[in-house]
């Protein structure tokens, strides 16, 4: 990326300098990348879930993860800020060298995945959208519900997918405040919240809804909170799976790069490091060369 200057193995600074010129990959930049990498970046821990489940699908692809940690979460933020961020970390991950890049944030997908395409037209991006479409094909109620941030909630992209895949079943849509901040701080088994869970989940199972949506990928750790909650009477949807089987399409199932992991955060690298065994990631360590490290804006 135009202005970053690497000042120790562990220590990136970025300047954010937003151009259509630079947004690009050079010649320069892609001849020190001879095989593919994908980049996949989230506000925060979220979108680990997506790392995990492309690390399961293409097990010998290099993968650079990119948290914003910085400015966790994203679900309070304005668009305007969302937007300057995503186009400032896509182009971070393209000067790394990123040849397919993951938005792993249902909260950035729909404030800013539109922007980004145009500002990196050619490269493929893979945005998150809560699984509004899965969900109306399974429901046999006719009712689902949508847990996710406020930001999502309050999104055009979500009124839209509603209006074009579930017509003809009853959407609730639910903001689910501080969920992904609980994430971000590891506290996944406070009882508290299983209560603050439960009085979410309760009318809506009440009303019907066979299909619960987790609209936000930090929801996805949250799931051994939710499942007994929701017990036989409806199913998570979640579609970290489904993003890892759209980047085989476009990566190429037989994509061999050495299987490396990279991890980068804009605040404190250590707590991303530690963060993949306490959410059972811990075999994603196996895969990197490095510990997390820090980028600066």
């Amino acid at each position: 990326m135009a202005g970053q200057d690497r000042q120790d193995p562990g220590h990136y600074r970025l300047n954010f300098l937003i151009d259509s010129a630079a947004s690009r990959p050079s010649a320069a930049t892609t001849e020190n990348h001879d095989q593919p990498m994908i980049g996949i970046f989230d506000s925060g821990l979220g979108g680990l879930s997506v790392l995990a489940a492309i690390a399961r699908a293409l097990p010998q692809a290099d993968l650079l993860y990119f948290a914003d940690t910085a400015n966790v979460p994203y679900g309070d933020k304005s668009d305007a800020f969302i937007r300057d961020r995503v186009l400032v970390i896509g182009k971070h991950l393209v000067a790394q060298g990123c040849s397919l890049i993951v938005v792993a944030c249902n909260t950035a997908t729909a404030a800013a995945v539109a922007a980004f395409r145009e500002l990196l037209p050619g490269l493929p991006v893979v945005g998150v959208e809560p699984g509004v479409k899965p969900a109306a094909m399974a429901s046999r109620s006719g009712r689902i519900a949508v847990l996710a941030t406020l930001s999502t909630t309050r999104s055009k992209r979500l009124a839209e997918l509603i209006r074009q895949h579930a017509g003809g079943v009853q959407v609730d849509v639910i903001a689910c405040d501080g969920w992904a901040s609980r994430v971000e701080s590891l506290h996944l088994d406070d009882p508290d919240f299983a209560a603050e869970a439960g009085q979410h989940l309760a009318p809506l199972l009440a009303a019907g809804a066979d299909q619960i949506v987790l609209g936000c990928t930090h929801y996805s750790f949250l799931r051994p909170v939710l499942e007994p909650l929701v017990a036989n009477r409806a199913t998570l949807v979640d579609v970290a799976d489904a993003v890892a089987r759209q980047c085989v399409r476009l990566a190429g199932a037989g994509t061999s790069s050495g299987g490396r992991l990279t991890l980068f955060a804009t605040a404190h690298p250590e707590r991303l490091q530690a963060a993949l065994p306490v959410l059972g990631l811990g075999r994603l360590c196996d895969r990197q060369t490095q510990a997390a490290r820090l980028a600066i804006a």
